[in-house]
């Protein structure tokens, strides 16, 4: 669980990730209003009938099984839309759809704040995302060429004919590339073209 920070007017907000969706600390954006009482705000804004009727067709469109009653919200332990946690980086976390609703109840321009915020540190993870594949796909491109040289001056014998020196080229690079990826290359092209569709 990757743990990544926001600066939103002074306010620092922990966001983190669980199972591909980012949750965003209602606790942190509480303390914009009053970091002294932010149980309090969170459980003021959690009675609002408003508040329950909108996590709970979250719920409903996220679980497919939530039935909400404000008795069942307090004794339910299959939301999963919010999240306690006890310890030193406790406090009551969000998926980020109900933060950003939270945002909105402690004040429209804070929230628009977080979301520009929010949308800066996901371009980041993009962005770093993109730098690592392209040094991957460089470094691969180099090892493929260190790779291509060894075989021509180790594995292929000279008096072979050019058409049976690229099946050896063939073997070798999947050689590697099962030893490496876990597929061949062209199950790899494969798999590509149906993610694709």
């Amino acid at each position: 669980m990757a743990k990544r920070k926001v600066n939103v007017k002074g306010t620092e907000i922990v966001v983190f990730s669980k199972e591909k969706e980012d949750y965003i600390s209602l606790t942190d954006i509480a303390k914009y209003k009053d970091s002294e009482r932010t149980n309090y705000i969170i459980q003021n804004w959690m009675r609002s009938r408003s508040t329950i009727e909108f996590i709970g067709l979250w719920e409903l469109l996220h679980s497919n099984s939530f039935t909400l009653t404000p008795k069942r919200w307090i004794s339910s332990t299959n939301a999963i839309g919010i999240i306690s946690k006890s310890g030193r980086y406790g406090g009551t976390y969000a998926h980020q759809d109900i933060a950003f609703e939270f945002a909105s109840w402690i004040s429209a321009e804070f929230k628009l704040y977080l979301l520009k915020e929010f949308q800066r540190l996901k371009q980041a993870e993009i962005d770093q995302k993109k730098l690592e594949w392209n040094v991957s796909r460089t470094l691969a491109k180099v090892n493929y060429r260190i790779h291509t040289d060894a075989i021509k001056e180790n594995l292929i014998p000279e008096n072979i004919s050019a058409s049976k020196r690229k099946f050896v080229y063939a073997d070798e690079a999947d050689l590697l590339n099962i030893a490496l990826f876990g597929k061949t290359a062209k199950e790899w092209r494969k798999d590509r073209k149906r993610s694709k569709d």
